[in-house]
């Protein structure tokens, strides 16, 4: 299992768009993800679960994933977070 403490980058947080296209990201790997905030531990792949943590620019959260691509599954995760990975209009 690999873990990995990140920071939120994006301008307006995890809105409706970008926890789709975070979810999207995380689909790509075959690995389990967990996103950990607040005392809440949500599957990165399901919309509903990330929807429900209400994260905001610049909160911390811990990413955690498990399973054959797991390091590239958390690099993938951070650089969406970061608003490296995709256009956050």
């Amino acid at each position: 299992m690999t873990k990995r403490n990140i920071q939120i980058k994006l301008e307006h947080g995890l809105e409706a768009r970008p926890i789709a296209h975070l979810v999207q990201e995380a689909s790509k790997y075959d690995s389990t993800i967990y996103v950990m905030s607040g005392g809440k531990r949500v599957n990165a792949k399901s919309i509903m679960g990330m929807m429900t943590l209400e994260l905001d620019n610049g909160e911390d959260l811990e990413v955690s994933a498990e399973g054959e691509d797991e390091q590239a599954a958390i690099e993938g995760i951070e650089i969406f977070l970061s608003g490296k990975g995709t256009s956050q209009k």
